[in-house]
């Protein structure tokens, strides 16, 4: 018996199956809630999962592992994870569904750049056998996430409240102003008053 093309059967139906798998899900996007961050600050990151096949997924683990660097140089890896009663989660075929996972960072990382790395595991409904298996582990690391210098934070925080002295100094310069210019015209106002009822007092009466 040839088994030549019994192989290459058994190998396209693996190719398949593989492909099969590999498109089970993926995570299109993800965004973090702020542009800047603070040494000490939480937050949370919103991942999209999408599923592309014809039969519904479920998410039953999703992760964001961020490696960073504290002030003395020192590397550190941490992962954060959704809410205890957000997974397993399904997902209809061809819709997306959006998680958040909170983060917080240390009082004292480094400043910079940091390249979170969001990862996920699916399982496929399996109609003919009714049961969920394994399908897809899709990762995402298009994402960055910028810690705030504190050097910077202090300066600008500064420059912050030295306008806002200024500003309160030349409002209160302006209602002085408005104070003195008050003053004056109810001064003037008042000397003219009694000027007139002077003028009408010592008035000489006409004798007939």
């Amino acid at each position: 018996m040839n088994k030549k093309p019994v192989l290459i059967l058994l190998l396209s139906f693996l190719a398949l199956t593989v492909i099969d798998i590999a498109k089970a899900a993926t995570i299109p996007s993800a965004s973090l809630d702020k542009n800047t961050y603070l040494a000490g600050q939480t937050g949370y990151v919103s991942v999209s999962v999408y599923n592309d096949k014809s039969e519904k997924i479920r998410v039953t683990e999703l992760s964001v592992t961020i490696n960073y660097y504290y002030t003395d140089g020192t590397v550190y890896v941490q992962k954060f994870f959704p809410a205890s009663n957000t997974l397993p989660d399904e997902i209809p075929a061809g819709e997306t569904e959006t998680y958040q996972i909170a983060i917080s960072l240390p009082t004292n990382i480094a400043p910079g750049y940091i390249n979170p790395r969001i990862d996920a595991s699916t399982e496929l409904w399996r109609p003919q056998s009714d049961s969920w298996s394994y399908s897809d582990h899709p990762s995402y690391t298009n994402l960055k996430l910028y810690v705030e210098s504190p050097y910077k934070q202090s300066y600008e925080t500064s420059q912050q409240q030295l306008q806002e002295q200024k500003t309160a100094n030349q409002n209160l310069n302006n209602n002085v102003n408005m104070l003195a210019v008050t003053t004056i015209v109810f001064a003037a106002a008042a000397a003219s008053l009694m000027f007139w009822v002077f003028t009408r007092r010592t008035r000489p009466i006409p004798q007939p």
